[in-house]
């Protein structure tokens, strides 16, 4: 046995967040990891989690990843495709690297990447306000560098966040991109929220400076997050550590996101003609 580290992406939609809940009935990704590793008598019916295991970071319900990380003591043969073999489709492991035996997937990462896929047409659309792209990137601008993010996030302690938020117009999508050593829960998505206001002109550029202010905002000013459906995590930086893509696990995530993505295009195509035919 050795530290091993894994690369894992998912499709958070049907899951209630990346980590462990204590309802039993509450579909988790660590869960159905868990249930893979047990599967193959790498975890022990009666233990809690593998030995040495820590996730790069939990993600919110809804919310899906590309880079999610999670390292443990493993056997040799423990490969990522080995891994898929007992995980759901919607779960796969594409990539795994030797560590050091000290290596602690939360506390070792040096950087946190995550990417918003925020629809933002130019025009007013289906109901959907217009985003003006210079407000939107003077948004961004304005949140990069250190800041105390307390009313962004329903954490209490520990709320100082060095940012760095950039965003490309793809069609009638914002992608915003954006990264840290660290995130406060809902901080992304709530960062997010508040860009968009100011994009569309609900809210002056003078917002940000009140919501970074230490003073709490009233309830009635307080920053929603945007829905958790769009939020992928890209990237998290291991400098020490060195992944190698298992070929055969990296097409079956291929494959099985490729037909994920395909469905949905189609599932919006019929819901575009619903909501056209009623014009």
């Amino acid at each position: 046995m050795a530290r091993r580290a894994f690369r894992i992406a998912y499709d958070g939609t049907d899951y209630h967040g990346y980590q462990r809940q204590p309802q039993p009935d509450v579909p988790t990704v660590e869960d159905v990891i868990f249930d893979a590793l047990r599967e193959l008598a790498v975890l022990e019916d009666d233990a809690d989690k593998p030995a040495g295991y820590a996730a790069a970071g939990r993600t919110d319900a809804g919310v899906s990843a590309l880079a999610q990380t999670i390292a443990l003591e493993a056997p040799d043969w423990l490969a990522p495709r080995a891994l898929n073999g007992r995980l759901p489709a919607d779960v796969r492991a594409w990539a795994a690297a030797d560590a050091p035996p000290d290596f602690h997937a939360t506390h070792h990462a040096t950087r946190r990447e995550y990417t918003y896929h925020l629809y933002a047409p130019l025009t007013e659309t289906d109901g959907a306000p217009a985003v003006d792209d210079d407000r939107f990137r003077a948004a961004c601008e304005a949140l990069s560098g250190t800041h105390d993010v307390a009313n962004l996030t329903p954490d209490d302690h520990n709320t100082e966040r060095s940012l760095s938020l950039a965003a490309e117009r793809d069609g009638d999508y914002l992608v915003l991109t954006v990264a840290a050593g660290g995130f406060s829960r809902e901080l992304v998505r709530r960062l997010v929220s508040l860009a968009r206001a100011v994009g569309t002109g609900d809210a002056p550029r003078e917002k940000i400076d009140r919501v970074l202010e230490p003073e709490p905002l009233p309830g009635h000013e307080g920053i929603a997050p945007a829905p958790p459906e769009p939020l992928v995590l890209t990237d998290v930086s291991y400098p020490a550590l060195e992944f190698e893509i298992d070929e055969e696990a990296a097409e079956s995530a291929r494959a099985v996101f490729g037909r994920r993505r395909i469905d949905r295009r189609t599932g919006a195509r019929v819901a575009g003609q619903l909501a056209d035919g009623t014009r």
